[in-house]
């Protein structure tokens, strides 16, 4: 195929994603992306373009926030953290895009040091421009009131993520050993302040109560390795399943709803999903879901 061939090809593809992206839309009901390969760059990419390319969600001169999970000294093969080549991919979409700015960052459990160098992250976005690998800083985080919250009524939040233009939230799919899962939704207690732990008894409503004031504008869930055991920190590479797949969307609900079928459980076996679709935050009924195999 010629130069020529080639650029008529990759125009008309991308034209059909946004028609069909158009009548889904028009359809009613959030719309899910889902790649898969060995590639993961290519994968993040290809999902984020079937739901309309960045361009869709950052626009030129904007502040953008990427919140991968990065909370545990684990390197990316032991499935802890966000894969370090689909947060770049997400970073490099941005870019391409217009941001001003990509800044990422997350309030580890480990040693913060250690987390970002460890998991890949802050050395795969080394040396980007206009791209910021932040360490957390305590006196940024500010209460915000949560309007008819179930559990919270306040919370310190950070500010950068309340702040910019764009959040968006990079979680990876794994296995948490109080809430069975982790997934898009409870990715946020990365960006919360004070005693997190102290919201371990209602964890499922307090995390729809801090998801219903910080909402994110994207979320790419990592599934291209899940961790299936001894969650959230993980460690033991016997604990990981790898799947090459990559879920993105508008609906937070949906994606968390539909990564949990990746492990065999039904969205409604999630505390913290359900009670996300009570609060109105987004579908969990994959039927009423618009699923794009990217």
């Amino acid at each position: 195929m010629d130069r020529r061939s080639f650029l008529r090809v990759l125009g008309l593809s991308y034209l059909f994603h946004r028609w069909l992206l158009r009548d889904l839309a028009a359809a009613g009901g959030p719309v899910l992306a889902v790649a898969e390969g060995a590639d993961y760059g290519r994968i993040t990419r290809q999902a984020i373009n079937a739901l309309g390319g960045m361009g869709r969600f950052v626009k030129p001169g904007q502040t953008v926030v990427v919140k991968p999970n990065m909370g545990w000294d684990r390197n990316a093969e032991q499935g802890a953290n966000t894969h370090p080549l689909v947060v770049k991919a997400v970073v490099e979409e941005c870019l391409k895009a217009g941001a001003k700015k990509v800044k990422v960052f997350d309030r580890t459990c480990n040693d913060e040091r250690r987390c970002y160098i460890n998991s890949g992250i802050e050395p795969a976005l080394r040396g980007m421009k206009n791209v910021e690998v932040k360490h957390i800083e305590d006196e940024r985080f500010r209460k915000v009131p949560i309007a008819n919250g179930a559990v919270l009524k306040q919370w310190e939040l950070y500010d950068e993520a309340l702040g910019a233009d764009v959040f968006i939230n990079v979680p990876v799919a794994k296995h948490h050993g109080l809430t069975r899962l982790t997934l898009g939704l409870k990715n946020v207690m990365g960006v919360m302040g004070g005693n997190r732990g102290s919201i371990h008894k209602n964890i499922d409503g307090a995390l729809a109560d801090i998801n219903s004031v910080l909402k994110s504008h994207l979320v790419v869930i990592d599934a291209t390795r899940v961790l299936t055991a001894h969650g959230p920190q993980g460690g033991d590479l016997r604990d990981v399943k790898v799947l090459n797949k990559v879920i993105a969307g508008t609906d937070i609900v949906a994606a968390d709803a539909y990564a949990t079928t990746l492990f065999g459980l039904k969205p409604a076996d999630i505390a913290v999903t359900v009670a996300a679709h009570k609060r109105g935050l987004g579908e969990m009924d994959l039927r009423k879901v618009r699923i794009i195999k990217a």
